[in-house]
């Protein structure tokens, strides 16, 4: 059994890896022994739904050779100290994203993680579901010829509905920090934009030029970006766009990848393919079912079974997770400049 603590209680999904955790410990996969964070309401409640202690010194967690594995889910601008910490001490990570506030750090974390050999992941779950698999498998079988442009687009109504307005009454489950770029790193664009961006990564590779129009859309957050659309050069030649929001009420279109020989789109939950060199898919039809790979577990939970040598994992790797970070610096230093930027 393998031996985790949860250090940092403040991501939104927060609630939701605790439930994964506890669940695992009641099957006899994990322990969970502590968990810590600076505001010891949310350190209180999460340590009494997972049944174990909450600590006020994080430095406990990193010098007890019992625990092999650490969540980290704290604020963003927490993470360098955290994550360092924890390469340190030789301790297996899952990182919430973005990795670190910006290229400068989230690198040096990359660095301190690899060099410490640990396993690691961040919460990019979209590779795990069967649409976005199955492009992956035609890219990497050259089924779209010379990829041409990419589209992402990941947007919700967090904004309208209030998600990240605070919440006095309710301290354990407030999250007005991640509308606060200071201390998240981003707004809504790369709070949500991240998730596509791995996606569009995935499939394309490198960015070389990046820039955004990125806005504050309906003002609710103050001068936090609600909503904003990107643009990309890639190393490969493709020119792809990404939009995040929180001003949406749905995310009809949420991908397409266009080659000179095929096509793939997802619309409303469904994938759209067509390939010169593929037979029996129209681009007008949805792909069956039965035609598609079978999906991965949540990010979260691949991380646990690649900790626990249980179940299936593919994982993100530090250098992908930075990567990302410094690809959505450019975009908005672009957004700010008005002009291409080359990501760091």
């Amino acid at each position: 059994m393998i031996t985790f603590a949860l250090v940092g209680c403040a991501h939104i999904h927060t609630p939701g890896f605790i439930k994964t955790m506890a669940r695992r410990q009641a099957a006899g996969e994990i322990k969970v022994k502590y968990t810590w964070d600076p505001n010891p309401v949310r350190c209180e409640a999460a340590a009494k739904e997972l049944g174990c202690k909450a600590l006020k010194n994080v430095g406990r967690i990193w010098n007890d050779d019992e625990i092999k594995a650490v969540v980290i889910c704290s604020e963003t601008n927490l993470h360098k100290k955290l994550v360092t910490a924890a390469a340190t001490a030789g301790k297996h990570m899952f990182v919430e994203k973005p990795l670190g506030m910006g290229s400068k750090d989230s690198r040096a974390m990359a660095q301190a993680i690899e060099a410490a050999g640990v396993i690691f992941t961040t919460g990019y779950f979209n590779r795990a579901n069967p649409l976005h698999r199955f492009i992956k498998k035609e890219v990497e079988a050259g089924s779209f010829g010379k990829i041409t442009r990419v589209r992402g687009s990941n947007v919700h109504q967090g904004a309208l509905a209030g998600w990240f307005d605070a919440k006095p009454s309710d301290p354990a489950h407030d999250w007005r920090w991640m509308a606060d770029p200071g201390i998240s790193g981003c707004g809504a664009f790369g709070d949500l934009g991240t998730h596509l961006l791995d996606l569009l990564m995935w499939y394309c590779g490198e960015v070389t030029q990046a820039t955004a129009q990125i806005d504050i859309g309906t003002g609710r957050y103050e001068t936090c970006d609600e909503t904003g659309e990107g643009l990309m050069r890639f190393a490969s030649g493709a020119i792809g766009t990404l939009a995040g929001a929180w001003d949406d009420l749905a995310n009809p279109c949420s991908l397409l990848v266009s080659g000179t020989e095929g096509h793939a789109a997802v619309i409303n939950g469904q994938l759209y393919f067509q390939s010169k060199k593929v037979e029996g898919f129209d681009g007008k039809t949805p792909v069956p079912a039965e035609k598609l790979p079978p999906a991965l577990p949540h990010a979260f939970e691949q991380f646990i079974n690649a900790v626990t040598g249980n179940g299936p994992h593919e994982l993100v790797t530090p250098r992908e997770a930075a990567a990302r970070v410094s690809v959505m610096e450019a975009m908005y230093l672009g957004a700010t400049k008005g002009k291409w930027i080359a990501p760091k």
